[in-house]
C-alpha cells in the first residue's frame, strides 16, 4: 500500500518540475498525480497528451514509474536491496513469497533475479521488434520510442508517446501489432507460468527412464483461460463489429482478424489501441467490460481479479449445482480458503466498482456507459477508454485516481490492512438456515 502510494507521490513531484515538461506546456498538481497514479499503476490513462506534455527528463521518470510500478513495489524494493548487497531479512523473504504465491521460502532472492533478468530481456526482444518500425520514421528518436513502448506494453501500462491516439494509426502494420500482443500475452501469464514452462523444457529423470513433463495446476489453468478469453474476444468482437464502418467495417479480412485479435488481447490490462474505443458498439463493450474486469493472471503484470480467480469460482459454481461437496478443478481438489478467498476479491473489487463509478457520475455528467467502461478500466489497470478522461472534473481525476491505486494493490489489501488489529482465532457459532436464492 505505501509502496504505490509514496512512488505515485514522488513521481508527482518529479513531474511537475518545470523541466519535466516541454517548453510553453505546464502541468498541475492533480494532472501530475493522475499521470504519476496512472504510471506507477500501469494503467494508460491520462488526462494530457503524453509525448507533447512532457520532456525527456519527463518521459524518462514516466518510464521508471512504468518499470517499478510493472515490477511490484516488493519486486523492484529486493532488486535494489541486491544491488547495494544489503542483507535480505526473514520478513523481506516472506513478502516475495506473498508477491509470487510461492508455498517455500527457499531460493527467492534468486527468483527475484530471474524476474528482472526475464523482464529485461522480454523487453529487449519488444524494443527491437518496434525499432523496425519507429526508427525508420523517427529516426533516432525511434530508438526512444521503442524502448518505452516496449517497457509499456510489457508492464501492461498502455501509455504511448505517438499524440494520444496510441496505435491507431498502425491499425494495418503487422511488426507493430503482433510485437504488441506478443508482450502483452507473455507478462499477463505471470511469472511462476515461466518457470513452469521452464522446468518441463529441462526435464529430470525421475527413474527408469521416465521424464516428468506435467505442468502444474496452476499453469494449466492459466494458459487455457488465458487461450479461451484471447480467442473468445477476438471472435465476439469480429462477430459484432465485421460491418461497423467506424471500426473493422471498412478493413480487409486479414486486417479484421488482426485488429479483433488485439483488441481481445488488449483488454487483458494492456490499454493499447488500435481502434478508438467511443466506436465501438453497446454490445462490443459489454463484452469488453467482462474481459477488462477478469484481466490477466496472477503474480505478472496484468490487473484485474485475475483468470485463476474466476476459474476457480465457476468451479465452485458447477460443484453446488450438481451437489458435491468438495471443488475440483483437473482431478485437483482446491482447498476451501482458496475459494473464499475468490469470493472476496471477486465481491469486493466488484463492489468498490459500482460505488466509485457512482459516484464519479454523481460529480460528473457523462454518458453511463462512457463512465461504466472507465471506471473498469481503471480498477483492472486497463487504461482503455471511450474519450472520457480528457473531461474529468478535478473532483472527478481524484475518483478515477482513487480507482487505479485502488485496483493496482488489489481491494482486498486495503480491506485486510485496516482489518489488522482485528483478533486473530475463529469462533464457531450456532448453526442456523436461512432461504437464499
Amino acid at each position: 500500500m505505501l509502496g504505490f502510494l509514496i512512488g505515485a507521490l514522488l513521481g508527482t513531484l518529479f513531474l511537475m518540475l518545470p523541466f519535466s515538461t516541454r517548453q510553453g506546456q505546464s502541468i498541475g498538481f492533480l494532472d501530475s498525480l493522475f499521470v504519476a497514479m496512472s504510471g506507477i499503476c500501469v494503467t494508460g490513462l491520462s488526462t494530457v497528451n503524453i509525448g507533447q506534455t512532457f520532456s525527456a527528463f519527463g518521459q524518462v521518470i514516466l518510464l521508471l514509474l512504468i518499470q517499478v510500478g510493472g515490477l511490484g513495489i516488493v519486486t523492484f524494493t529486493t532488486i535494489v536491496l541486491c544491488l547495494f548487497r544489503r542483507r535480505i531479512t526473514l520478513s523481506d523473504r516472506m513478502l516475495i513469497q506473498s508477491a509470487y504465491n510461492l508455498d517455500t521460502l527457499s531460493g527467492l532472492v534468486k527468483l527475484t533475479r530471474r524476474v528482472l533478468r526475464v523482464t529485461l530481456f522480454l523487453e529487449g526482444i519488444g524494443a527491437i521488434g518496434y525499432s523496425l518500425v519507429f526508427i525508420p520514421e523517427f529516426g533516432l528518436r525511434g530508438i526512444w520510442y521503442s524502448i518505452f513502448h516496449a517497457v509499456s506494453a510489457f508492464c501492461n501500462a498502455g501509455i504511448d508517446l505517438l499524440g494520444g491516439n496510441s496505435f491507431c494509426g498502425y491499425a494495418d502494420n503487422p511488426l507493430i501489432n503482433f510485437t504488441t500482443i506478443f508482450l502483452i500475452i507473455v507478462s499477463g501469464l505471470g511469472f511462476p507460468v515461466y518457470w513452469e514452462i521452464l522446468r518441463i523444457a529441462r526435464p529430470r529423470r525421475t527413474g527408469k527412464g521416465k521424464y516428468v513433463r506435467k505442468l502444474n495446476l496452476q499453469a494449466k489453468i492459466v494458459l487455457l483461460a488465458t487461450l479461451f478469453l484471447i480467442l473468445a474476444g477476438a471472435l465476439l468482437t469480429l462477430l459484432f463489429e465485421y460491418d461497423n464502418p467506424d471500426t473493422l467495417g471498412t478493413m480487409s479480412l486479414p486486417e479484421k482478424l488482426m485488429a479483433s485479435l488485439f483488441q481481445s488481447v488488449t483488454l487483458r490490462t494492456a490499454g493499447f489501441a488500435t481502434i478508438s474505443q467511443e466506436y465501438f458498439r453497446p454490445a462490443s463493450c459489454m463484452v469488453y467490460l467482462i474481459l477488462m474486469f477478469i484481466g490477466g493472471s496472477p503474480a505478472g503484470t496484468a490487473g484485474g481479479v485475475k483468470t485463476v480467480t474466476i476459474v476457480l469460482l465457476l468451479a465452485s459454481m458447477l460443484a453446488n449445482i450438481r451437489g458435491k461437496k468438495d471443488v475440483n478443478v483437473m482431478h485437483r481438489k482446491i482447498a476451501d480458503d482458496i475459494i473464499r478467498r475468490c469470493v472476496a476479491i471477486v465481491t469486493f473489487s466488484f463492489s468498490v466498482l459500482i460505488f466509485l463509478t457512482a459516484a464519479l457520475l454523481a460529480v460528473q455528467e457523462s454518458d453511463f456507459l462512457d463512465t461504466l467502461y472507465e471506471m473498469t478500466s481503471a480498477i483492472a489497470t486497463v487504461g482503455l477508454s471511450r474519450g472520457l478522461t480528457g473531461d474529468l472534473t478535478p473532483i472527478g481525476k481524484l475518483i478515477v485516481s482513487l480507482t487505479m491505486y485502488l485496483g493496482r494493490i488489489g481491494p482486498i489489501t486495503m480491506a485486510l490492512v485496516f482489518n489488522g488489529s482485528a483478533p486473530a482465532g475463529n469462533v464457531s457459532c450456532a448453526e442456523s438456515k436461512v432461504i437464499i436464492g
